[in-house]
């Protein structure tokens, strides 16, 4: 019995690192982002590049996203947790149904905001930014006011 436990044993101890070693690490450096438009649903003049996974898809995804000053999202929701580092310029969130930029905090390179699935925010931009987004997809954006999606607009 105590030989059979052993061998188990070592037999665990053997196979459990291969399966944490796959190789599926992900290295990107700034040239090879791909920027484009970001969806409809977030108003024009802002741009994407997808650094990991797909934000549309279930799983992980790694984005970021680079605005002009002045560029504003009204107040909105998403289905997951949000997840954002400023890697450049400011960004300003705030929380509620209204937007309303004497409120809210300042977010400055470096800096992370954490918003949970479901809480309604909005967000502005008073330099050009860059922040970098991460969570479990998919990723969309539902407006508080349907008035307010751009994708809707014609």
């Amino acid at each position: 019995m105590t030989r059979a436990l052993s061998l188990g044993v070592l037999l665990v101890m053997t196979l459990l690192p291969t399966a944490f070693a796959a190789d599926d690490h992900v290295v990107v450096s700034p040239a090879d982002l791909k920027w484009g438009p970001l969806p409809p649903t977030f108003p024009k003049g802002g741009e994407i590049a997808v650094v990991m996974g797909d934000p549309s898809k279930a799983g992980p995804f790694v984005i970021q996203s680079r605005v002009p000053a002045g560029y504003k999202i009204a107040a909105h929701t998403h289905p997951g947790a949000e997840n954002v580092t400023v890697l450049s310029g400011t960004f300003h969130i705030g929380m509620g149904e209204k937007f309303d930029d004497t409120k809210g905090q300042t977010v400055k390179p470096g800096g992370f905001v954490s918003v949970p699935k479901g809480m309604v925010h909005y967000a502005w931009f008073s330099e050009p930014t860059v922040i970098q987004v991460h969570g479990e997809g998919p990723f969309t954006l539902t407006y508080v006011n349907p008035a307010d999606d751009p994708s809707k607009t014609k």
